[in-house]
């Protein structure tokens, strides 16, 4: 048997706990947004699309891949940067989309902790 002897006040471990209760809570209100921005089968074509162009794309080769008009190609860019998994770059009245590569590696690792 162990015994450990901590000089910490209950207030530093309730505070503690509380932090990293509320920690896990944003991470997993993180996946969950992320995963339902992925739960659509035209958000996985772009991204799959952008992940084979090197993490780059724009809104007219989007709407080539999907068929779809400007205002649903919209609606879909939208959902994915709301999820932060494009990052937006704008030029004038030009805008280009970049693959937030960093953040899907993240999300891997956190699905693969709730597998564990």
């Amino acid at each position: 048997m162990y015994h450990f002897e901590f000089n910490f006040s209950a207030q530093f471990c309730i505070d503690t706990f509380a932090f990293f209760n509320l920690f896990f809570i944003v991470e997993l209100a993180r996946v969950e947004k992320i995963s339902k921005s992925l739960a659509d089968i035209t958000r996985l074509t772009i991204l799959n699309y952008m992940g084979s162009q090197k993490g780059f794309t724009q809104c007219s080769e989007i709407m080539n891949l999907t068929n779809l008009a400007q205002p649903s190609v919209s609606h879909h860019i939208k959902t994915l940067l709301e999820a932060d998994l494009i990052i937006v770059e704008k030029d004038g009245r030009s805008h280009s989309y970049s693959l937030n590569s960093a953040l899907l590696r993240l999300f891997i690792e956190q699905i693969n902790r709730i597998a564990q």
